[in-house]
């Protein structure tokens, strides 16, 4: 049988190779304080990258392109709303990117550094990541390895140009300027 993991400083790693994300097992997520008190929590549902698994895993690499008018937060009148200026400005920014430009092994995870472009503005986030597993790909060619990560960073959504809000009679703001990123990835060896 063949194997689609190795041991890197006693850590599990899938085997080197670019792999394809698929879209269709991934998920790109966010989740925002509302109201002070409540969260609000979207997808992406477009989207595409590549994930490098270089043999010295801390050179590994990862590129990723959301397009920005996917938003969905199941409320079409919400989502008009984060696709206008006021949010995501889509007509002059269609797309946010992710370019990793190093990678750390932490106690527990894998943080990846990388700059985070939204609005036009690059600003440099860090993923807390984990290797979740490889396997055969059972939806096509079972010698190519599927592998799953999982990440999460959270974000300061005024450092990307994006300011919206509305104060509250109670006090406070209406949206919280941190927003929690969420990544489920699978990916496919080319």
């Amino acid at each position: 049988m063949t194997t689609f993991t190795r041991t890197v400083d006693g850590r599990q790693l899938p085997v080197p190779g670019t792999y394809a994300i698929d879209p269709m097992h991934s998920s790109v997520a966010f989740q925002v304080k509302h109201l002070g008190f409540s969260k609000v929590r979207g997808r992406f549902t477009d989207f595409d990258g590549t994930i490098v698994v270089a043999e010295e895993p801390l050179h590994s690499a990862v590129e990723v392109t959301v397009q920005a008018d996917s938003v969905d937060t199941a409320q079409a009148q919400r989502d008009a709303h984060l696709r206008s200026t006021d949010f995501f400005g889509v007509e002059g920014h269609p797309t946010f990117t992710f370019s990793s430009t190093g990678v750390e092994f932490g106690e527990e995870s894998l943080q990846v550094h990388g700059d985070l472009t939204i609005r036009g503005e690059s600003r440099p986030v860090v993923l807390d990541a984990t290797f979740d597993g490889a396997c055969p790909d059972p939806m096509g060619d079972a010698t190519r390895p599927r592998i799953g990560f999982s990440a999460t960073t959270t974000i300061d959504r005024y450092e990307f140009g994006i300011t919206f809000n509305q104060p509250m009679e109670t006090g406070g703001l209406l949206l919280s300027k941190l927003i929690r990123v969420e990544l489920d990835v699978q990916a496919v060896r080319r």
